[in-house]
């Protein structure tokens, strides 16, 4: 039996993401342009302003105080938070950010571009004062980052990096590092240094690369594509990809790799080949100390001052909330501890 009785279905009260969908726009632009705000053009006010009246858009003013009494908040996206290397950088943030009575909310982008273009937005949204970010590997289109710039809110990169012209930075020395590291393998028995590492496109891979290439011309060795191996930051990946590279007649007897992911990775390749670290397969990896120490044999290994690089990422955007315009590139260097998986001969 049909029920005439029945009320119709209330309404559902117009939200800001209803008119930045429509409007093919993000909802800090809508939010901005109903405000009147100088960083949103004339004719983008008009527009939302006539969309807001109708479709009868009211502003939540409970929502509005909250904002207002709101601490203050940075926000910080990575592309791994549970690995050691960010979980150690947003430590140190939280720490310098605590100092000046600052909060943080973080948020993972697995890597993934999509995922960090919403949490770019979702912090614009949310008001942060400043954001703090490294890139996602598959991020080539920097938009998100530079419509941050324009709408004149701070950001600082650490790691991955990108446009040196418009934003500050924290980064490693990873081409010095990886120079180092290279020589110790050819200065200690290796012969055939291989390289496995993530996206060509990523800076972070490029100056390590280029120190290990830098490395293979001091020694007057010949540089063979076959024995560089870049694409993916995955296990499975590298696992599949070293392993090949280990079943070559002309195997590599020593890998550098580009992080802590590819470097266990590349572990368990040789282990699984029942070849010898570092006799068949010598390895040394840009990781942390907490992991390296704790296999067998103990891993040679490059490592990053985390959560420095934390800290002064976090001193830099203060630094812009302040008022500081300068674009500041600094490097925090990295340790070459040398273990049981990198010498040949004693």
């Amino acid at each position: 039996m049909t029920n005439n009785n029945k009320k119709p279905a209330a309404k559902r009260r117009t939200s800001l993401k209803d008119l930045a969908r429509e409007l093919g726009v993000s909802i800090a632009t809508v939010s901005r342009a109903l405000r009147s705000s100088p960083e949103i053009g004339k004719e983008m006010q008009q527009r939302v302003k006539e969309l807001a009246k109708l479709k009868n858009y009211r502003p939540n003013p409970f929502a509005q105080s909250l904002r207002r009494e709101a601490p203050k908040i940075l926000g910080v996206v990575v592309p791994h938070l549970e690995t050691h290397y960010y979980a150690a950088i947003l430590a140190g943030i939280e720490a310098e950010a605590a100092k000046e009575g600052y909060s943080v909310i973080s948020a993972n982008s697995h890597e993934d571009f999509e995922a960090e273009a919403r949490t770019i937005d979702n912090f614009v949204s949310m008001h942060v004062e400043g954001v703090i970010a490294c890139l996602a590997q598959t991020t080539t289109d920097y938009k998100p980052f530079e419509v941050l710039s324009d709408m004149g809110i701070p950001l600082v990169f650490f790691g991955r990096t990108c446009l040196p012209e418009k934003f500050s930075s924290v980064k490693a020395n990873g081409d010095e590092a990886a120079q180092q590291a290279t020589q110790h393998l050819l200065d200690t028995g290796s012969k055939r240094v291989a390289f496995v590492g993530g996206p060509n496109h990523l800076d972070m891979v490029r100056r390590r690369k280029h120190g290990y290439l830098e490395a293979l011309r001091d020694n007057h060795l010949p540089i063979l594509r076959e024995m560089v191996v870049c694409g993916k930051i995955d296990y499975q990946w590298a696992l599949e990809e070293t392993s090949k590279l280990l079943q070559r007649e002309d195997r590599p007897d020593a890998i550098l790799a580009f992080n802590d992911i590819i470097t266990f990775a590349a572990f368990t390749a040789i282990k699984q080949l029942k070849l010898r670290i570092p006799e068949d397969v010598a390895l040394i990896g840009f990781t942390d100390d907490a992991h390296a120490a704790y296999v067998t044999p103990q891993l040679s290994a490059i490592m990053d001052q985390s959560h420095l690089m934390g800290e002064r990422a976090c001193k830099m955007l203060l630094r812009q909330i302040a008022g500081d315009r300068t674009i500041y590139h600094e490097i925090v260097p990295q340790k070459l501890v040398i273990r049981e998986t990198s010498a040949k001969r004693k």
